[in-house]
C-alpha cells in the first residue's frame, strides 16, 4: 500500500468513525443534531488547517461546507469540556494510525534499522486553564497554562509516533516515549532535555545506537579510570576535530565515543550570549566549564567509528536540529482566547 492510500484510509477513519464515536463517548452530542461528533471534528481541523487563526465566522463557513448550517454564536456554545474530551480522543486516537513510507536509499540511513529523532514543542494556553494544563509559570515565561507535544520520527521511512500529550511543566525526561524500545540496530537522536545516562545505558544494552549531545555537569573518564578535564582537553587539540573513546558518569562509567569539534567564533560568541542572558534572568551565574564548552559542538555516542565517522555525526546532530525548528512551528500556534476548550 502506498503512503497516499495510507494517509487517505487513516484520516476517513479517524475524522469519520472515530470522530462519530467520540463525540457520543464523551457526552459532546447528547441528541439528534446535525453537528455529529465528526462534523465537529472536521469542521476544526479543516477550519483551523486552511487558516490557523481562523474566527468562529470562518469556522462556521467550513460547517457550512460540510452541509450544517450555524450560526458562530452556536458554534461557540459548543466548546467546553466535552467538547475537548472528544477532540482529545481523537488526537489519541490518531496518533496509534502510522503512516510510513518505504525506506529512503540513503547510504548513511541505511546502516541503521531506523533513525528516530526524538523532541518536544509547547503550546502557551490562556491562563483559566492552569488547573486543567500546568505550564512553567514565570520560571519560562510562557505563562501558568501550557501543553506540550512529545514526537518522534524515523528519518528513514517518515512514520511518526504521537504527538503525545502532557503539561507544559514536565520534563523531556518524562516522555511517554523516552523509554519506548527501539529495534535493535537502530540509532536514537534526542538533544539534551531527554539526556539520562540511565537511559543511554538500557538502551545500549538493547543493542540499539544513540547519539546526544553531551550534558555539561556530565563527568568523563579516560580509559585508565582517571577524570578528565574537559575544557582542557579541548583546548590542547586546538581547533581541531576530536575523536576519544571515554567513559561518562560517575556510576554508569558508560563507554561512548566522545566526538567534538570546535564551533565558528561568531557562533560561539552568541553560545556564550545567550547563556549570560539566561543566567541573569535565573539570577544564577554562568560556571567557567559552560562558557569555556560553548566554543564547541560536543556529541556522545556508542556507534563505533566503522559504522559512523565523526563528520556523518555531525551531519546527523545537524538533521536533528532542523526537525526542531519543523517541531518548533507547532508550538509557535497560539489558540484563540475566546476558545477555551482544552481540557482533559
Amino acid at each position: 500500500m502506498d503512503t497516499v492510500t495510507q494517509v487517505v484510509e487513516a484520516m476517513d477513519t479517524v475524522l469519520n468513525a472515530t470522530a462519530e464515536a467520540a463525540g457520543e463517548q464523551s457526552g459532546f452530542v447528547q441528541r439528534r443534531s446535525k453537528l455529529t461528533g465528526a462534523r465537529f471534528v472536521q469542521t476544526l481541523v479543516f477550519g483551523w488547517l486552511k487558516n490557523p487563526q481562523a474566527s468562529l465566522e470562518e469556522l462556521t463557513q467550513t460547517t457550512a461546507a460540510l452541509g450544517v448550517r450555524l450560526s458562530p454564536q452556536g458554534l461557540d456554545q459548543r466548546f467546553g469540556p466535552k467538547a475537548a474530551a472528544a477532540l482529545e480522543q481523537v488526537l489519541n486516537a490518531a496518533v496509534t494510525e502510522v503512516i510510513a513510507a518505504q525506506p529512503v536509499a540513503i547510504p548513511l540511513l541505511q546502516r541503521f534499522s531506523s533513525v528516530a529523532l526524538l523532541d518536544s514543542s509547547t503550546v502557551v494556553l490562556p491562563d483559566a486553564l492552569a488547573q486543567i494544563w500546568s505550564g512553567n509559570g514565570s520560571r519560562t515565561g510562557q505563562g501558568a497554562a501550557a501543553l506540550k507535544f512529545q514526537m518522534r520520527l524515523d528519518l528513514c521511512t517518515g512514520a511518526l509516533s504521537g504527538p503525545l500529550i502532557q503539561d507544559a511543566r514536565c520534563h523531556d525526561r518524562t516522555s511517554p516515549l523516552q523509554k519506548t524500545e527501539l529495534p535493535p540496530g537502530s540509532l536514537r537522536i534526542a538533544d539534551l532535555g531527554y539526556f539520562s545516562l540511565d537511559v543511554l545505558r538500557d538502551m545500549a544494552q538493547q543493542e540499539v545506537f544513540f547519539l546526544s549531545r553531551l550534558q555539561v555537569q556530565t563527568l568523563v573518564f579516560a580509559q585508565d579510570g582517571r577524570g578528565l578535564d574537559l575544557p582542557k582537553v579541548l583546548r590542547a587539540q586546538a581547533s581541531g576535530p576530536i575523536d576519544l573513546e571515554v567513559y561518562i558518569g560517575n556510576n554508569h562509567r558508560l563507554p561512548v565515543r566522545l566526538l567534538a569539534a570546535a564551533v565558528d567564533p561568531g557562533v560561539a560568541r552568541e553560545r556564550r550570549r545567550k547563556l549570560k542572558l539566561e543566567a541573569r534572568r535565573r539570577c544564577q551565574p554562568v560556571s567557567k566549564k559552560r562558557l569555556a564548552l560553548a566554543g564547541w559542538t560536543i556529541l556522545v555516542t556508542n556507534v563505533p567509528p566503522e559504522l559512523l565517522t565523526l563528520e556523518e555525526a555531525l551531519v546527523l546532530a545537524r538533521a536533528s536540529v532542523l526537525s526542531q525548528k519543523c517541531v518548533y512551528k507547532i508550538g509557535r500556534w497560539r489558540p484563540r482566547s475566546g476558545l477555551p476548550f482544552w481540557s482533559r
